[in-house]
Formats: structure tokens, sequence, C-alpha cells
């Protein structure tokens, strides 16, 4: 059993910082990278890629944040801002790396792991598609580090998981269960000006709690169920 593990950035503004994360990866033995909307890559980044070449070459290239997630079962996005209004739980709560790897210890699937633009990092949309955050502790006085370094330091703990038999539900069936509780929220009306926050509450609580397929099963029966009551 494997724990598959891509690397996404979010249009990357320096091909150094994509150079130096190519041969991150490879240092770690990740080599699935896929890069949203990147600056032109030239002799810099292979410069700094180093003899992680064929991770560079071999990145998929793609327009949007949803292309780059397709085939992803656990969706992470990494930000330095956190601690915003508990409440909206958007940047909330935020996992350290090292908690992220005790988390995903002994499960199976893929999982995307989102960065962001150098200079702006995600908008509060983007990270609405992820299901998990994560923060790398660092000073308050200056608390944004390089995308390469943040890259890297997320590596070396993913690096030590131990895949094991949990599998993590698949991305598209968590997604038709996110459809699922839209669709119940309406049958029992809903305030409709609650409604966003309350789907990414359900969407931040089965990311912590990393559901399994049978478990998606379950929750949708169990919807299903309600829906039949309330008709």
């Amino acid at each position: 059993m494997t724990l598959d593990l891509k690397i996404i950035l979010v249009e990357p503004l320096y091909q150094g910082n994509v150079g130096s994360v190519a041969r991150a990866m490879k240092n770690f033995g990740f080599y699935d990278l896929t890069l949203v909307n990147p600056c032109e890559l030239k002799m810099e980044a292979r410069a700094l890629a180093s003899h992680a070449y064929d991770v560079l070459d071999g990145a998929k290239i793609v327009d949007t944040i949803e292309e780059a997630l397709e085939g992803s079962d656990i969706v992470i996005a990494t930000t330095g801002i956190t601690g915003l209004k508990i409440d909206e739980h958007i940047r909330m709560p935020p996992y350290t790396p090292r908690e992220l790897k005790e988390k995903f210890s002994g499960t199976n699937g893929t999982v995307a792991v989102l960065f962001g633009r150098e200079d702006n990092g995600f908008t509060n949309e983007e990270l609405k598609l992820s299901d998990v955050i994560v923060s790398i502790p660092t000073s308050e006085t200056y608390p944004i580090m390089n995308l390469s370094h943040a890259v890297t330091i997320i590596l070396y703990e993913m690096s030590q998981i131990t895949a094991g038999e949990n599998s993590l539900a698949e991305g598209f069936d968590l997604r038709l269960l996110y459809e699922h509780i839209d669709e119940v929220l309406d049958d029992i009306e809903y305030p409709a000006h609650k409604k966003e926050k309350t789907n990414l509450m359900f969407k931040r609580i089965f990311g912590r709690a990393q559901l399994m397929p049978r478990e998606v099963q379950t929750l949708r029966g169990f919807l299903g169920k309600v829906q039949n009551h309330i008709k």
C-alpha cells in the first residue's frame, strides 16, 4: 500500500523556485509535480533543479487548480496566514507539517498538497477547494517562507509516513457526499446566507476525519433516509 503525494504549485512567479522544488522532491523520493499557469521555465529552473531534470521535465502544466486536483482523494492547502475568524472555517484549523505526518500514517490514497503564489498566496475561494489546511510554524515577525523552503519542510515530514491498510475515500465520492449535503440543506430550507459557511464547515470536518469508502457510503445512505423522511 502506498500514499501517493502530488505537489501542486499555483502560478509560481520565479523559475528558480520551481527548479528548487523539483530538486527537493527528488531528494525525498517524490516525482508527481503539477504547475498551474507557471512562469516561463528556462535555464535558471534547470540549473537549480540540478540532477532533478526528470522531475522538472515531467511536470504536468495545467490552466486551473481544478484540473490540477483531478484524481486527488484529499487536498491540503498550505498557508502562512491563519487565525482569521474561526467560524468562517476558511483557514482554520491549521495543522503543522508534523501533525500531518502523524495524521496520514497508516493510510493509503492520493494526497495533493497545494502551494500558493509567492507574492499573495491563495484567495479565499481557492482555499475553499481544500479539505485540510497546513501552516508551518514560523516567527511572527516574518511568517511567510520562501516557496521552495516551505515545500522542502512539507516533503521531509511526508516522506516519513508509513502507508497502511486504511484506504482514503476517493475524491469523486467525497464530492458526491458534499453535493448530497447541499441537497439536504435545501430540503430542510436551511438559511441561504448560512449555506456556504456550513458546507465549508462539513468539508473541514470530513477532511480532518479522513473518511474511508464505507463511511462515505454510510453517510450518503443516512442522508438519503433523511430526504425520504422529509418528502
